[in-house]
C-alpha cells in the first residue's frame, strides 16, 4: 500500500514570524494589531534608490537561512527576492492581500496574511509511488528517484487501512489487490482519492506481481493528462488577464472620451458666450455711433431751416413795404421813402441764398471690423488643454559644445500627435538699438518628450519652450527654461605657470564669455618613451589656477577642462611639466621701465640708451630706483634651485625678496631682500652679499659667470655657488616668514639669463 506525507512549511512560517517580531529589518512590520498580517518591503532592485543592505535585507536573510546565497558572496538581491516570493506563494500558510499592498509609492510594500490551519488547502499533491509485491521492493531508475524527491509528499494523516482503487480513463481497470488504491486528477492539480471496496466478482484479481506495470501506465497517463490540464489552465488564465487588461483599457478610453466631451462642450459654450458678448458690444458701439451721426445731421438741418426762415421774413417785409409805398397817395411821402426802399430791394436781390444741404442725407456706414469675431469663431474647434507641457531642468552632462538634450513632461492622459520645441540664444550683450528685434527663434517638431538640438554655440545659454498638438488643437506653451551648452576648452597661460620638484602651479584663461561652474585639471605621467602612464584628476577647481602636488623627478602632461551643468569641455592643449627642477618666469609687470624682458620670460636686457624720466611709466608694482625685476616662484615650501648666466663685466644683484619689498629701494638695502652684488672697481671685482644694507667682507678670486642659487625653506638658507668651479660662495641663514620671489637687477647696461628646470648638483645638497 502506498503511503506518503505532505511537505511541512512550518519552518517558513516560524522563521517569518520570528523575523517580523525581531524588528531588525527595515519595513518588515506587522500590519494589524492581531499580528495576522505583515508588511514586507517590495522595492524593485533596478531602481536608483534601491538600498541593497536595507531594502534587500530580508530576502538575503532567507537565502542565508536556506543556504542559497550566491557564490562568492556576490550581491544578487533579485534572486534572493525571487526565492522568498516563490516560497510565500507556494506555501498554503501564507496568502497575499493585494488590497492592503502599496506598490506605487516611494517605499513600496506587500502585505501577506497568516492562513489558519483550518483554512489551508492541500494543493499539487502527487503520489509518491512505492509499490510492494510479495514483500519485494520494486527497483526504480535514477530518474524516477529524482522525480520522487521533487514530488509533493502525501499527508501522513490519510487513512492507510482502507482500500483504494485508481480511477482511469481506460476502459479496463487494473486491480492491484484486494485492497488497492484509486485516484484521478481534477482542475485543482490535486489527486482525488475514492474509497473502494472490492465486490464478490473481483475476488479472483491478479496478484500484485502481475499488475505493477499496469499501475505505472496509469500513473504516467494521468501525469500527462495533468500536464495538459495545467497548460490549458495557464493559457486560459493568460487570456483572462489579457481580456481584463483590454477591458481596463476600454474603460480608460471611455472615461477619456467622456472627459474630453465635457471639456469640449464647456469650451464651446464659453466660446459662444464670448462671441455673442462681442457681437452685442459691437452692436451697442455701432448704434451709439449712428445716434451721434443722426443728432449732428438734425442739428445742421435745423440751423439751415432757421436761416431760410430769416430770409423769407426779410423778403416778406420788403414786399409789404413796397406794397404800402405803392398805395400811398401822398406824393411827398412816396418820393421820400421810395429811394431807401429801392436800395434795400437792390441789396436783398444781390444776396444769393445758400440753398445747398449742409449735411448729406446718407449715413456713413463703414464695414465693421469683425476679424476678432472670425478668429473666435475659427477657434471654436480648438480645445486648449488644462495644463501645458513642463520642460524639465537641465540634467548634468546632457550637452556638448554644439548640442543639447532637452526633456519635458506632459501631466495629462490626452494623446499628442507631435510636440514643437522652440529655442533661441540668450544674448546679454545685444545692443540697445537692436533690443526690439531680438535673436532669431528656431523650432523643431518631434513625437517624443525629448529632443537633441544641434548646431549651437559653445557655452551659450538658450531659452527653450514647447507646445503640444493633437486633433483638438495646440496646447498652451510651457514656461521657458534655460539650458547651456558645454564651454570651450580653457587656454593654459604657460608664461604664468611655475613648478618645483614637489608641485606645480598651473594658471589658465577660461576662454568663455559666460561664467563656468568649475574646472577639472587632468594630469598623466609620461615615461622616458613618451607613453602616458597613470591618469589623475582634480575636480571642482573654482578659480583659474591650481596648485598640484607631484612626485619629484617625473614628467607630466597637464590638461584643463571647463565644467558647467551641461558637462565638461574638451581638453585644453597639453602643458608639459618636469619636476627635475624649479621652473619660473620673470614678471613683466614688476620690471623697471628700462628693462626689456624676452618673449620666453627667461632673459632681461638693459640697454645703453638712457630713457628720459618723462618716457618712463611707473606704477605701484614696478621697481622705480633699482633696475630690477622679480621672478614668479611657486609658493611651495621646500628646496628650489636655479642658475644665472651673465657677462664678467656686468654689474648685477641677484637673490630673493618678499613680494612686498619696497620698489623705490635697492635690492639688499632693506630687511625684505637678500642678494649677491657684483661691482666693478678700478682695482678689482667686488662682491657683496647684502641684507638690510650690510655685507660681510668676502673676497672672491675667480669671477663667476654661472651662479647657482639654492633656496631651502625648511632649513631657512639661501646659498650661492660658482657652477664652473663647483665652489660654494656664501649662505644666508634666515627663517623666511613669507614666500619669497627670485629677484634680479642690472646696475649697468648688460644682459642676464635665468636657467630654470635644471636639477641641483650633488655638491649643492652638502651645504
Amino acid at each position: 500500500m502506498a503511503s506518503g506525507r505532505v511537505r511541512s512549511t512550518r519552518r517558513l512560517r516560524s522563521w517569518m514570524v520570528d523575523q517580523v517580531t525581531s524588528g531588525k529589518y527595515p519595513g518588515l512590520i506587522w500590519d494589524d494589531d492581531a499580528k495576522t498580517m505583515f508588511r514586507i518591503p517590495w522595492k524593485h532592485a533596478g531602481k536608483q534608490d534601491f538600498r541593497s543592505e536595507e531594502d534587500g535585507a530580508i530576502f538575503k536573510a532567507w537565502a542565508v537561512f536556506k543556504g542559497k546565497l550566491s557564490d562568492g558572496g556576490r550581491v544578487d538581491p533579485a534572486s534572493w527576492k525571487t526565492r522568498l516570493r516563490c516560497a510565500l506563494n507556494k506555501s498554503p500558510e501564507f496568502r497575499e492581500v493585494p488590497e492592503r499592498s502599496q506598490l506605487d509609492i516611494s517605499e513600496p510594500y506587500k502585505v501577506y496574511c497568516l492562513v489558519p490551519m483550518n483554512e489551508q488547502v492541500l494543493g499539487n499533491v502527487k503520489l509518491k509511488g512505492r509499490a510492494r509485491a510479495g514483500g519485494r521492493k520494486r527497483r526504480s531508475s535514477d530518474s524516477d528517484s529524482e522525480e520522487e524527491v521533487k514530488e509533493e509528499e502525501v499527508n501522513r494523516d490519510l487513512p492507510t487501512k482502507e482500500a483504494f482503487v485508481v480511477v482511469s480513463e481506460r476502459t479496463e481497470t487494473r486491480e492491484l489487490s484486494s485492497t488497492s488504491q484509486r485516484f484521478s486528477t481534477d482542475t485543482n492539480d490535486s489527486l482525488r482519492f475514492e474509497a473502494y471496496v472490492p465486490s464478490s466478482d473481483e475476488e479472483g484479481t491478479p496478484s500484485p506481481d502481475s499488475s505493477v506495470d499496469g499501475h505505472d501506465d496509469v500513473f504516467e497517463e494521468h501525469k500527462e493528462s495533468e500536464n495538459k490540464v495545467n497548460n490549458i489552465r495557464t493559457k486560459l488564465e493568460e487570456k483572462v488577464v489579457e481580456m481584463e487588461n483590454f477591458a481596463g483599457h476600454l474603460e480608460e478610453i471611455f472615461l477619456t472620451v467622456e472627459e474630453n466631451f465635457g471639456r469640449q462642450e464647456q469650451h464651446l459654450e464659453q466660446h459662444c458666450n464670448d462671441v455673442l458678448q462681442t457681437l452685442s458690444h459691437r452692436y451697442d458701439e455701432r448704434a451709439a455711433a449712428l445716434g451721434e451721426e443722426k443728432k449732428r445731421k438734425l442739428e445742421a438741418l435745423y440751423t439751415k431751416l432757421l436761416g431760410c426762415g430769416c430770409t423769407l421774413d426779410a423778403s416778406k417785409d420788403l414786399i409789404e413795404t413796397a406794397q404800402e409805398l405803392y398805395r400811398t397817395e401822398d406824393k411827398r411821402l412816396f418820393l421820400q421813402a421810395v429811394m431807401p426802399t429801392m436800395k434795400r430791394i437792390e441789396e436783398f436781390a444781390k444776396e444769393k441764398p445758400d440753398l445747398t444741404l449742409v449735411t448729406p442725407l446718407e449715413f456713413d456706414m463703414p464695414l465693421a471690423d469683425l476679424s476678432d469675431v472670425k478668429t473666435m469663431m475659427d477657434s471654436i474647434n480648438i480645445v486648449p488643454a488644462q495644463s501645458a507641457p513642463v520642460i524639465n531642468p537641465q540634467v548634468s552632462n546632457s550637452a556638448s559644445r554644439t548640442s543639447l538634450r532637452v526633456c519635458w513632461s506632459l501631466f495629462s492622459d490626452d494623446s499628442v500627435e507631435y510636440y514643437e520645441l522652440y529655442y533661441r540664444p540668450v544674448l546679454e550683450d545685444t545692443p540697445a538699438a537692436d533690443s526690439t528685434k531680438g535673436p532669431d527663434v528656431f523650432n523643431v517638431k518631434v513625437k517624443e518628450t525629448h529632443c537633441s538640438v544641434g548646431e549651437l554655440l559653445p557655452n551659450v545659454q538658450y531659452e527653450f519652450w514647447v507646445t503640444a498638438t493633437n486633433t483638438t488643437g495646440i496646447r498652451p506653451a510651457s514656461e521657458k527654461a534655460v539650458y547651456v551648452t558645454v564651454p570651450s576648452p580653457p587656454v593654459i597661460r604657460q608664461r604664468e605657470c611655475s613648478s618645483c620638484p614637489e608641485a606645480a602651479l598651473i594658471r589658465w584663461e577660461s576662454g568663455n564669455t559666460n561664467p563656468v561652474d568649475s574646472y577639472t585639471v587632468e594630469l598623466s605621467e609620461t615615461g622616458t618613451d613618451g607613453q602616458s602612464g597613470v591618469n589623475e584628476s582634480i575636480v571642482a577647481v573654482p578659480t583659474c589656477e591650481s596648485l598640484i602636488q607631484l612626485q619629484s623627478g617625473r614628467q607630466y602632461l597637464i590638461y584643463v577642462r571647463a565644467v558647467n551643468i551641461g558637462g565638461p569641455s574638451d581638453r585644453s592643449e597639453a602643458f608639459t611639466v618636469s619636476t627635475t627642477g624649479t621652473i619660473f618666469h620673470l614678471l613683466q609687470d614688476t620690471a623697471h621701465p628700462c628693462l626689456f624682458i624676452s618673449e620666453d620670460g627667461f632673459s632681461m636686457f638693459y640697454g645703453d640708451e638712457e630713457l628720459p624720466l618723462s618716457a618712463m611709466t611707473f606704477d605701484d608694482n614696478t621697481f622705480a630706483r633699482c633696475v630690477a625685476v622679480l621672478g614668479d616662484l611657486i609658493p611651495v615650501r621646500g628646496r628650489h634651485y636655479w642658475e644665472v648666466e651673465l657677462e664678467e663685466d656686468t654689474e648685477y644683484r641677484i637673490g630673493v625678496a618678499y613680494e612686498d619689498t619696497q620698489r623705490n629701494s635697492y635690492l639688499g638695502g632693506t630687511n625684505t631682500s637678500w642678494c649677491m652684488r657684483h661691482v666693478l672697481t678700478p682695482s678689482r671685482h667686488k662682491y657683496e652679499f647684502l641684507h638690510s644694507g650690510w655685507s660681510p667682507d668676502i673676497r672672491i678670486t675667480v669671477n663667476p659667470v654661472r651662479i647657482g642659487l639654492s633656496l631651502n625653506y625648511e632649513r631657512g638658507i639661501l646659498s650661492f655657488f660658482n657652477i664652473d668651479l663647483e665652489q660654494h660662495l656664501y649662505t644666508f641663514y634666515c627663517s623666511f616668514l613669507h614666500y619669497v620671489h627670485p629677484c634680479f637687477a642690472l646696475d649697468n647696461p648688460g644682459a642676464l639669463t635665468v636657467r630654470t628646470g635644471v636639477e641641483a648638483p650633488q655638491y649643492v645638497h652638502l651645504v
